[in-house]
């Protein structure tokens, strides 16, 4: 089995931790290959100092803690930096994913870059099971990537496709897409899925706005972030275009029809802000994005490593 490292993100899951370690102690307390990488995402309750006495007593796991609760994707992206293993996978540390299923995912890895645990049979509400279905249908259409379970919390990725990733904001559910769209294969397989025995969901209704914003932004950065021209040159193309067929109608109007440039002033207006704004997505559009973009590969979340 190749070296892994397993990135288990923690917000308030203090309840569930004991259970946790038991069921990881069970399936990896022997293999040195492995590494254990808890994210503290700024929680609120005990979960760190419970981590902490735990990892004292394994050579193999550690802790990080950010600064505060900046949430799921940062706190992934966090230990993905951090992580040294060949392979890296993700686990939600609210045990309804089989920390056993782990070793299914790596050994049906093979050629592939990226693989996913389906939740075939989804012991979750029915309104998470609905929204699921309705997220991985929007994927499917647009993307072309057809798997069933894009948001999975559990899966496991080469190194090299989690060092290519940038998480912030929403984009850890759209992980199999954005390897997807670096030309990675991804692939999925049947996982057991439990019903949740601690704590509640920490995602509410906002989940869905953001979902369907962070969906955008990656179909938009995934298409043009290596050509940028292609979409803000075309826009920009057809806005100068526009504006210079409305100074053009005045220059008819005046020359033809014998209009004064009064009569149209307002076009003429028009015509020009056109014209400008052209210039402008040329010119600033896109820099705005690779800056932001850039900038949240860069931030430093980590307030320290424990080992």
């Amino acid at each position: 089995m190749k070296s892994l490292s397993i990135l288990i993100p923690i917000y308030n899951e203090e309840e569930s931790l004991q259970a946790l370690f038991e069921e990881l102690k069970s399936s990896f307390e022997n293999n040195q290959s492995i590494e254990i990488i808890f994210i503290n995402d700024g929680s609120s309750d005990m979960s760190q100092k419970v981590i902490e006495n735990e990892i004292a007593n394994h050579s193999t796991w550690k802790l990080i803690n950010l600064y505060r609760n900046y949430g799921k994707s940062v706190a992934l992206q966090s230990g993905i930096d951090i992580a040294s293993n060949e392979l890296i996978a993700t686990l939600d540390g609210d045990l309804q994913d089989d920390p056993k299923e782990l070793i299914n995912l790596v050994r049906e890895l093979n050629e592939d870059d990226v693989i996913v645990g389906w939740k075939k049979d989804r012991l979750d509400p029915l309104e998470k099971k609905i929204a699921s279905k309705i997220f991985n249908f929007f994927i499917k259409l647009f993307s072309g990537l057809k798997i069933k379970d894009s948001n999975s919390g559990i899966k496991v990725l080469k190194k090299e496709v989690a060092k290519s990733l940038n998480l912030y904001g929403g984009r850890h559910r759209y992980i199999p897409l954005l390897a997807h769209q670096k030309g990675f294969n991804v692939k999925e397989i049947p996982v057991n899925h439990r019903e949740r025995k601690f704590g509640k969901s920490k995602y509410g209704a906002e989940r869905y706005k953001h979902g369907f914003f962070d969906f955008m932004t990656i179909l938009f950065l995934g298409k043009y972030m290596d050509r940028p021209l292609h979409f803000f040159g075309m826009v920009g193309f057809l806005s100068i275009l526009f504006g210079l067929i409305a100074e053009i109608y005045v220059l008819y109007c005046k020359y033809v029809l014998l209009h004064s440039f009064q009569q149209h002033i307002a076009m003429i207006i028009f015509g020009s802000l056109l014209i400008i704004t052209g210039v402008q997505l040329f010119t600033f559009g896109l820099i705005g994005e690779i800056i932001v973009n850039k900038n949240h590969k860069t931030k430093n979340f980590i307030k320290e490593v424990i080992e």
